[in-house]
């Protein structure tokens, strides 16, 4: 979809109205104004009128975000299908944010219906009255960013294997001013990267480790920052074998943190964002197959470090620990990863926000939050005191790969935090990065969550 300024867009039958009686959107004939401000007197936030020449969707601000962005998404739901067009009314201050829910609730994956003509997207372009183009154009770039990494969350794996992950990702590169590098298996035992060798010795697929770089000729910061995203394709839990039933079946979402990561690097290529960033994807899926890793197996580490395997369903933090420890060589400002990494995660706060927790400085968390908040893509802050790396001690390694009953998106974080030198954050994302069900602008499904929150924190870091 594009967004399509036009100074006169009377002509348009579908119109969207947004304002409040301190901001009343200027090119309405007398008869819309006349209603509008009618609309403004009543309890209502949102009113569809259809007994005009034009249907109107009247929206209150309220000075309200993420109501903005719902009430995009609300118009887009009862919009009929043959419609292309519309047009919104709004002062800059409303304006982007209704047509940022439009854009993404306009999403859908349909690659796979054998007729697609009733499957296909809601509209072809949204015409504006007045807006700032730099500012649509960042919306369209968000738009395109989140919509990759849906779709990459939504493919199967008999797609998306870890080397289709990374030929996704390297068309990124071909796109954009984006460097990929993709480490094939030979290259991944050279370095031994035995973490993600172990998860993948299951599969009949070999894995793949991909480097983004990103580097402006203006970046602020002198080292980059480095985010890491955990890219299982596809998790049965390998030999600890994990129930179907809204588990194993939906367990294609895996690499939601991988696309989160390169899509977040990607719309930072897109929108040219004055930084050096470095985003490390290993990918692989994790099956009961050939010579599977088993419970008991002691794996040695890309950094040296002995690790005891008590669980193969404990795979995302054996993948993520060698990309972390690789991390080094590029000596970072910043580490961020993003993983699915634990049903901890989502029983504590479910859908609506991510686990993050780490070591780096107080204002870099003030910083995310705030981004969380900016982009409705919420974070929500853990301890990470020292005595939750207990529990991840072995009695025969340096490490065990899972911890106690309890806190268990926290000692993972410690678990992974002995692999990072530079000042970490870790985002467990795996209540969000799946959705059973629609939520105003994000779908069932991949939801794209952490593409916007990233960039959001990366832009403003910049």
């Amino acid at each position: 979809m594009n967004l399509i300024i036009k100074e006169n867009i009377e002509s348009h039958n579908y119109k969207i109205i947004v304002g409040d009686n301190e901001h009343l959107p200027s090119s309405l004939n007398e008869e819309e104004l006349n209603l509008f401000k009618a609309f403004l007197a009543k309890e209502d936030d949102f009113k569809q009128i259809s007994n005009l020449e034009s249907t109107l969707f009247l929206v209150k601000s309220k000075g309200d975000r993420e109501k903005m962005r719902a009430a995009g998404a609300k118009i887009r739901g009862v919009l009929d299908r043959k419609i292309t067009e519309i047009a919104i009314y709004s002062e800059e201050a409303f304006l982007y944010d209704v047509t940022e829910g439009i854009l993404l609730s306009n999403y859908q994956f349909n690659r796979y219906f054998k007729d697609k003509k009733d499957k296909e997207n809601l509209l072809d372009s949204i015409a504006v009255a007045a807006g700032n183009q730099a500012k649509l154009d960042e919306l369209n770039s968000i738009t395109k960013a989140v919509y990759w990494a849906r779709d990459m969350v939504n493919e199967p794996l008999s797609f998306l294997t870890a080397k289709q992950l990374a030929e996704e990702i390297r068309l990124l590169g071909e796109e954009t001013n984006l460097n990929v590098t993709i480490l094939e298996k030979s290259q991944i035992e050279a370095l031994k990267m035995g973490g993600l060798l172990a998860v993948n010795k299951g599969s009949i697929d070999p894995p793949t480790f991909s480097v983004i770089e990103y580097k402006s000729p203006n970046a602020a910061n002198k080292k980059p920052i480095v985010l890491v995203g955990k890219g299982v394709v596809y998790d049965t839990g390998g030999l600890s074998l994990k129930p179907t039933p809204n588990s194993m079946d939906i367990m294609k979402c895996d690499m939601g943190g991988a696309a989160c990561v390169a899509g977040a690097i990607y719309l930072a290529a897109l929108q040219k964002l004055p930084l050096h960033i470095i985003a490390l994807v290993p990918a692989t899926d994790n099956r009961p197959g050939l010579n599977a890793y088993v419970p008991g197996d002691v794996v040695t580490m890309f950094d040296g470090t002995t690790v005891e395997v008590l669980n193969t369903d404990a795979e995302g933090r054996m993948i993520l620990a060698d990309a972390l420890a690789y991390s080094k060589k590029f000596d970072p400002e910043l580490v961020i990863d993003a993983a699915t990494l634990t049903g901890s995660a989502n029983a504590a706060i479910g859908l609506h926000a991510s686990c993050v927790m780490g070591n780096a400085d107080d204002k870099y968390f003030q910083q995310l939050e705030k981004a969380g908040y900016d982009s409705y893509e919420r974070v929500v802050r853990f301890p990470f005191w020292d005595e939750y790396f207990e529990d991840m001690k072995s009695t025969i390694a340096d490490l065990k790969n899972i911890g106690g009953p309890t806190a268990g998106m926290i000692t993972a974080g410690k678990f992974l935090e002995h692999f990072v030198e530079a000042p970490y954050i870790h985002m467990d994302i795996a209540g969000p990065a799946w959705l059973n069900a629609a939520s105003a602008y994000r779908p069932k499904g991949g939801s794209g969550y952490g593409v916007r929150l990233l960039y959001q924190f990366l832009k403003n870091y910049a």
